[in-house]
């Protein structure tokens, strides 16, 4: 099932790819469109985020990345203006996750559907350590307007 909602500038499509995420989150929808909407601000762009399993992420991460095994989140970038890009997430993987940092599965679905979208508008932590930093602070303080813990914060 496809269901976009908007506000002015941003637009996020979710497409539930595994039923069983809202099972596990009831909500989750919901809280992706708030956690893309608030990554994106102001700006009039779109994207959409695929709420899918381990299984087909791991699929598309051995296609794409060439690493056989799932993660937590793949994002697509556009080359689009407007359309940013796509954003796929692995429920089992997240949850996994979550649970090993001692986190609700619901704060660590914002920070990844945050991050992924943050990935989208050309952030990147990967080539270089000055990116990584700039990249986590803006991560930071879009979280804290969320109310969500600081995810980097190692307890």
């Amino acid at each position: 099932m496809t269901r976009a909602t908007s506000k002015p500038g941003a637009s996020c499509t979710v497409v539930v790819l595994d039923p069983a995420w809202r099972r596990a989150l009831p909500g989750a929808e919901r809280l992706v469109r708030k956690a893309a909407r608030a990554a994106i601000g102001a700006r009039r762009k779109s994207l959409t985020v695929a709420l899918a399993d381990d299984k087909r992420v791991r699929a598309l991460n051995a296609r794409d990345r060439k690493k056989d095994k799932p993660t937590n989140v793949l994002s697509y970038p556009s080359g689009e203006k407007s359309f940013l890009g796509d954003v796929v997430l692995a429920r089992q993987t997240v949850w996994r996750e979550a649970r090993e940092q001692k986190k609700t599965p619901a704060d660590h679905l914002v920070h990844l559907v945050v991050h992924g979208t943050l990935h989208l508008l050309g952030h990147d932590h990967a080539t270089s350590d000055a990116d990584a930093d700039r990249m986590e602070a803006l991560e930071r303080r879009i979280l804290k307007r969320l109310g969500v813990s600081d995810p980097y914060d190692v307890r």
